[in-house]
């Protein structure tokens, strides 16, 4: 699995874990953990694209291999 880009995106938006975490209504850990590279569902994935302000036919920019 290709390491993804949530926690550049993330920063290149000046945006803190907590936040990304409340936008996308998961968990600070569970943001910690997928800027880990741990697995997550899909509909995390979801989640976090959306809340980074991207589309989800955009998802290859911040999950690659997922496109």
């Amino acid at each position: 699995m290709a390491q993804n880009r949530v926690r550049q995106i993330r920063e290149s938006l000046l945006m803190s874990k907590a936040e990304l975490a409340r936008k996308a209504g998961v968990s600070p850990l569970t943001i910690t953990r997928i800027e880990q590279n741990c697995e997550c569902r899909v509909d995390t994935m979801r989640k976090i694209i959306l809340a980074l302000g991207l589309d989800i036919s955009e998802r290859g920019k911040v999950f690659p291999g997922e496109d």
